[in-house]
Order: structure tokens, then C-alpha cells, then sequence
């Protein structure tokens, strides 16, 4: 049974495929917690683009560096696997995620050992308990906002690709996956913010001053413009990974997975 699952090629691909798409969603929630400046990074102007009365530059979070690619790996699954193998794993990963963060969050209640607190005092971080507990302890809005817009993106993104698909067959394969992924993350980008920043602050004021609406919406579309111009950049990408697929699986397998998944969406 073992022996048939590690040479049964399609099973092979979609582990594969399964594995980096949790794992992209994991770090990039992990690593979220970072603020950086694109245009410092990149060592040019800020931007300050006025919107909705406030001036914009591109402070993102860090995982904008790997949220683009898990609508796109999405995109690569839908192809070949269908609507299910999309939402199974997109299940899967939800209940990872929560899973994940009810063990940060348990890990954080751990008394620390005395020494530790201090033990990066020169290194600069003079309360590890403190900073661990930053990295680790994203805030209930955050994580609702996150998993809430992640699994509605998946959706839209799902719905759209095979919408775009029955349409064109087999043609345009840069307008249903770049075509999916920009609707998907111009939802998954306003929700999660709004969720985080606006809704859930709202309902429980304890936890910190909502943001402005007008505040919401200049970030939410500062950051849209930034996943736009990645999605759009990464079309080529889409194109290889096909191509390596394509010869992975061989001609007539692949395109019986392709019809497959395509009847799965009736």
C-alpha cells in the first residue's frame, strides 16, 4: 500500500503540491507579524499615494512575500485535482492554523525559566518572554481576520478558476489563474482587515481603538495594488510549473486529471 502511494505519480504531485501550500500558509502567518518598508527595501521613495485622505506608503506585512503564491499554488491544485482537492486542503489548513495557534498561545502561558527572560539582554532583546509572546501571540482579531479571509479567498478563487475555465478549455491559462488570484486577494485582503482592525475591535473595545474606516480602506487598497502587481508579475511562474507538471506526469495523465477535475466542478 505504502509502495503504491509514493509511486502512484498523481498522489506524489499532490502531496507535494498539498505540503508547500501548508506550509506557505504557516509561514506566512508566523512571519506576518512583521511591518516592513517595501520602498526602503527596495531603496527607493516612498510612494505616498493619498488615499481616502491618508498618504500611503508600502508598509506590508511580510507575509504579502508568500500569500501571493498560495492563490497561485491553489490555482495549480484547482488544475489538475478539482474543486475538492482545493477545499480539502483548504479545510485542512484552517484547522492546522487554529491548531497552531491554540499551541502558541499554550506555549506562551508556560512560566519561563528564570534565566531565560535575560539570556538576550546584549543581544538586544532584554525580556524574551516579552518579545516570544509578540511573535507568537498575534491577536484574536488578527487570527480570526486571517483565517476567516483566507478560507473565503479560497472559495472565490476556486469558484472563478473554474468559471474562467469552462469557458476558455484549455486556452489562457494566465486568465484563469492571475484572473482567480486577483479577485481572491482583493476579498482576502479587505476582510482580514476589516475583520481585524475595524469589526472585531468594535465589538469588543477592550482590545484596542478601531481603526477609521477611511484609514481601512487606504490600507486594505495599498496592499491590494502591492498583490496585484506580484500576481501579474508571477504569470510566468504559472506557466513553468505547468510545464514541469505537464512532463512530470506525462501527456495522457495529465490530461485526464484535467478533464477529471473539470467534471468535479459540475
Amino acid at each position: 500500500m505504502i509502495k503504491s502511494i509514493i509511486t502512484h505519480k498523481p498522489t506524489k504531485l499532490f502531496i507535494f503540491l498539498g505540503g508547500f501550500f501548508i506550509a506557505n500558509a504557516f509561514i506566512a502567518e508566523v512571519i506576518g507579524v512583521k511591518i516592513f518598508s517595501l520602498e526602503d527595501t527596495l531603496g527607493i521613495p516612498a510612494a505616498n499615494i493619498s488615499l481616502f485622505g491618508n498618504l500611503f506608503s508600502f508598509n506590508l506585512t511580510a507575509g504579502v512575500l508568500l500569500w501571493p503564491g498560495v492563490f497561485i499554488m491553489t490555482d495549480i491544485i484547482n488544475e489538475y485535482y478539482g474543486e475538492r482537492g482545493v477545499r480539502f486542503l483548504s479545510y485542512l489548513t484552517v484547522c492546522l492554523l487554529a491548531y497552531a495557534f491554540l499551541m502558541y498561545y499554550l506555549a506562551i502561558t508556560l512560566v519561563p525559566a528564570g534565566w531565560w527572560s535575560g539570556s538576550r539582554t546584549e543581544q538586544g532583546v532584554p525580556d524574551m518572554q516579552s518579545a516570544y509572546s509578540q511573535i507568537f501571540g498575534q491577536g484574536i482579531g488578527i487570527i480570526l481576520g486571517s483565517l476567516v479571509a483566507f478560507l473565503i479567498g479560497q472559495v472565490v478563487d476556486v469558484v472563478i478558476f473554474h468559471k474562467i475555465k469552462k469557458w476558455s478549455g484549455e486556452k489562457y491559462i494566465w486568465l484563469r489563474a492571475t484572473g482567480s488570484t486577483l479577485v481572491s486577494q482583493l476579498i482576502d485582503s479587505f476582510v482580514v482587515l476589516f475583520i481585524a482592525f475595524y469589526i472585531y475591535p468594535t465589538l469588543y473595545p477592550a482590545q484596542g481603538k478601531p481603526w477609521a474606516i477611511s484609514l481601512v480602506l487606504s490600507v486594505c487598497i495599498g496592499n491590494y495594488i502591492y498583490k496585484f502587481i506580484v500576481a501579474v508579475l508571477m504569470t510566468p511562474v504559472i506557466y513553468a510549473v505547468h510545464g514541469m507538471i505537464e512532463r512530470y506526469l506525462g501527456e495522457k495523465t495529465a490530461a485526464e486529471m484535467k478533464k477529471s477535475a473539470l467534471k468535479d466542478a459540475d
